[in-house]
């Protein structure tokens, strides 16, 4: 079958002329996953001036109002361009996060992040969107060699490395995302199931190791608090610590707000018994304010996120999108699925933030940026098929 010029990434470089596209343009935005966007942004400073924090708010919502900008600005740059740029992406990514090894300023004991002025930038948020783009471009590079192990071995050492300096500052919770991110790039990219299936051995024998085999040889590879917070969602009433009492506190808020929640009446964030309300747990105060109601519409709006990502994955122009768009998609939902999850105690306290939802530039300005993305994704997409039509 003749492969179509435009969705042939060597055709410029083989001496073939694609069609000539039209210029891209606000039009060809996927409106309903911007509307998904600014609903959650919306959502989340109603969330945050419940906590009491009026303070905050303001802030937040000069995070989205320089976030919106931003994705707009960048849905309309031809995202193919970043692959030309993928060694001084991946090299910028682990810059930064040993800049904070560095520079960073000691916060509860980590140092996550650099403070520029009055602003705290959390460079391991930036790194997922940029492993997002250097991952994409090294599959695709290699898109002949996907069956060898090579192939994926470097693609995972990828991730692991940034993963394994980030895990210094320390933050387990970003260094998951980074190796799930390659996970979804290599699913996205045609990997071969045997490849996963050794993939997933390794990891389990990996944590077995971390969490028994060590501490027994006395080897600390996690921080007992680190541990305590990955087992204290078993079993949080019988744990004494602060991972125990927030789960307990979290799912005390979500159930007491019932069908339609406590509204002005809710004691958990009024009276700061549920901490971390404006962070870590903030869909608990959405549970408890609003109840059933206000989280379902929570959820669905980042349902309909997820299902305009995946939509755009799909109809990307070329593979190099398709696994940006893969990584893209697999960082926000597993950063959803695990924060709802330890808010309803179901998942350990990690404190990976929930996206768009909790309050923070950092977390806040690279989902922004990776929804910019999948714009920009979409709008080469439809400019794709314009000049095929034309």
């Amino acid at each position: 079958m003749a492969t179509s010029p435009i969705l042939d990434p060597g055709a410029e470089r083989l001496g073939r002329s694609a069609p000539r596209m039209p210029a891209p343009g606000l039009l060809r935005i996927d409106p309903i996953l911007l509307l998904a966007t600014i609903g959650l942004g919306a959502c989340s400073l109603l969330a945050i001036d419940a906590t009491t924090k009026a303070s905050l708010v303001s802030k937040q919502g000069v995070f989205f109002a320089v976030g919106l900008v931003v994705l707009l600005l960048v849905s309309q740059v031809d995202y193919s361009r970043l692959r030309e740029l993928k060694y001084g992406v991946y090299g910028l990514m682990i810059a930064l996060i040993v800049a904070v090894i560095g520079l960073g300023g000691v916060t509860r004991g980590s140092r996550r992040a650099i403070d520029i002025g009055p602003v705290e930038l959390q460079t391991s948020e930036l790194g997922k969107v940029l492993l997002c783009l250097a991952l994409a471009a090294f599959l695709v590079d290699r898109s002949r060699r996907l069956g060898e192990r090579d192939t994926t071995s470097r693609a995972m050492l990828m991730a692991l490395f940034p993963a394994a300096l980030v895990m210094i500052q320390p933050d387990l919770g970003s260094a998951m995302v980074y190796v799930v991110i390659a996970l979804a790039a290599l699913f996205c990219a045609g990997t071969s199931w045997r490849h996963f299936a050794g993939l997933f051995a390794l990891g389990a024998a990996a944590i077995a190791i971390a969490l028994v085999g060590a501490p027994k040889l006395g080897v600390e590879v996690l921080h007992d608090y680190q541990v305590e917070r990955l087992t204290s969602f078993l079993h949080p009433s019988d744990v004494e610590g602060d991972a125990g009492y927030q789960q307990n506190q979290s799912v005390i808020a979500i159930g007491s707000g019932e069908r339609t929640g406590r509204g002005e009446e809710a004691t958990q964030t009024s009276l700061k018994f549920l901490p971390e309300d404006h962070t870590d747990f903030v869909f608990a105060v959405v549970g408890e304010r609003w109840g059933f109601v206000g989280a379902a519409l929570v959820l669905s709006l980042y349902a309909l996120l997820i299902w305009r990502a995946l939509r755009i994955l799909t109809m990307a122009k070329n593979l190099y999108g398709a696994v940006i768009a893969g990584g893209i998609v697999a960082m926000i939902l597993f950063q959803v699925f695990v924060n709802v999850g330890m808010n309803v105690g179901i998942m350990p306290v990690t404190g990976i933030p929930l996206p768009l939802m909790s309050y923070g530039g950092s977390s806040v300005l690279t989902t922004l940026l990776a929804v910019g993305l999948l714009q920009s994704i979409h709008v080469q997409a439809r400019a794709s098929r314009k000049g095929l039509l034309n």
